[in-house]
């Protein structure tokens, strides 16, 4: 008997229509690479098809092979942790079924190639003329808990200033870890650049997106001198496609090589030490399936930033840890003498810190396998935005 391939996309889900959708379109892109074999796709939560409704679908078109990709920028927790938890779940319930896992599409010369052409579309928009030698390029990245994948958005970084010959270029991230957006562009204010560009490294849109320009906006304001240019996110340009495209060729070839190396579930990742040989375990298993009802009703496919009223008022929605993310704008140099009295103690503050450092908020209780974040703490993180509230 012959073997019958199918490709299954996996994505993390959405509560925002307008990234569902784009996820959608970005499948789509890859099943016409793909026409021999059935392509499905599906999330981890928060959207439908969750993964295992696409899983099922391949099955019953006869399918006994599965190549299925992460639909994700970089391999932090759920590419490495989640999505294998949900497909080893499956291939332990249907073993006639063979399950190959490809890697994340990570750093890339076409990823870098896309993420220049939304960069290059920003400048080519503005209406004056600053030379690259005074502009600075701030790219924000989505934040994990993983140290791997935020020194990757570095490496983007690094990449796209060296390719442009910006003057400067900065890295910050939208969440979970540090610098946030708004202490990364008061710093990036300070440098001396006649332009900032800022550049979410996203694939999708959604709340993050909307933060992303919307603190754009207030530090811009509180910096007229400057001009801030805003420049989109990745979608489904044809360059992501191509390279998530040579990701499933990867796996045909034998050269699937998921950065297990850095991983800091098996090696001592700095700072990181205590997570190695942690049990790996998805903690979206009990919101997989968890589709249509989380979607948010606040406003249409473009997300307007509405949800973070409710937020302010103390409820809890998509990616929010309940602390208010808009209160930074104010000078955070009066934070620095009082963390370093506590900085080489800052152990002791992990036990209620976790929720603080989790990236998802999805409204319930957080008890669910995620490790605290070693620095909750700091100062331009997550947890400063609760000071003096």
């Amino acid at each position: 008997m012959s073997e019958k391939l199918g490709l299954m996309i996996c994505g993390h889900g959405s509560r925002n229509k307008g990234a569902v959708k784009q996820f959608a379109q970005l499948a789509e892109g890859l099943t016409a690479r793909f026409p021999d074999w059935p392509v499905e796709y599906g999330y981890l939560e928060f959207a439908n098809p969750v993964i295992h409704d696409g899983l099922n679908k391949l099955r019953e078109a006869g399918c006994t092979r599965v190549l299925a990709v992460p639909g994700m920028l970089f391999a932090a927790g759920h590419a490495k942790n989640d999505i294998p938890s949900v497909l080893n779940t499956y291939q332990a319930m249907h073993p006639e079924l063979t399950i190959s896992y490809g890697r994340e599409l990570a750093v890339d010369t076409r990823m870098v190639k896309a993420a220049a052409d939304r960069v290059q579309e920003a400048i080519d928009a503005a209406d004056s003329d600053v030379p690259l030698h005074e502009t600075l390029l701030m790219v924000v990245g989505r934040g994990a808990s993983d140290p791997d994948a935020n020194s990757n958005v570095s490496k983007i970084t690094r990449m796209l200033w060296e390719g442009f010959g910006f003057g400067w270029a900065e890295t910050c991230y939208s969440g979970v870890t540090f610098p946030l957006v708004g202490p990364g562009l008061e710093h990036a204010a300070r440098l001396g650049y006649k332009r900032v560009i800022v550049f979410p490294y996203f694939l999708f849109t959604g709340v993050l997106v909307q933060r992303i320009y919307s603190t754009t906006d207030e530090v811009a304001a509180k910096h007229p001198e400057i001009e801030f240019l805003k420049a989109g996110y990745l979608n489904d340009h044809p360059q992501v496609i191509d390279t998530m495209a040579d990701r499933v060729q990867e796996i045909l070839q034998g050269a699937n090589l998921m950065n297990c190396q850095m991983c800091k579930y098996r090696e001592q990742v700095l700072g990181f030490e205590a997570e190695v040989g942690l049990a790996q375990e998805s903690h979206h298993h009990h919101v997989e399936g968890l589709g249509a009802e989380a979607e948010c009703k606040l406003c249409d496919e473009i997300c307007t930033g509405a949800c973070e009223k409710q937020v302010q008022a103390g409820g809890h929605h998509h990616h929010d840890h309940g602390h208010h993310h808009h209160d930074h704008s104010h000078d955070h140099g009066h934070d620095h003498a009082h963390h370093h009295g506590h900085s080489h103690d800052h152990s002791h503050e992990h036990g209620h810190g976790h929720s603080h450092g989790h990236g998802h908020g999805h409204g319930h209780d957080h008890d669910h396998h995620h490790h605290p974040y070693p620095h909750a703490d700091h100062p331009h993180g997550p947890r400063s935005l609760n000071r003096g509230d």
